[in-house]
């Protein structure tokens, strides 16, 4: 399925098509509706290009949260590091 973007929303943006496509696969990874994958594809960049963008923007490529961080610890006393 393809979407189709008006050239009168495209020039609203100010973007070219190919900065619209991006905007929109960052938006969509940032809120996790996308993986990595398919935003880069979805962005037309391969994965390191894509990171690259996600980086100039200071946003992560992993979240790493509360759960993450007790899991952790819980492994490292577990393994007698902590």
């Amino acid at each position: 399925m393809g979407v189709l973007i008006s050239d009168e929303i495209l020039n609203a943006s100010g973007m070219t098509a190919s900065e619209f496509q991006v905007e929109v696969a960052v938006m969509l990874f940032q809120t996790d509706k996308l993986t990595l994958g398919q935003a880069s594809d979805l962005a037309q960049l391969d994965r390191f290009e894509f990171q690259n963008v996600l980086a100039t923007r200071n946003i992560p490529i992993y979240s790493y949260d509360i759960e993450d961080f007790n899991l952790d610890m819980k492994n490292l006393k577990e393994l007698g590091r902590l």
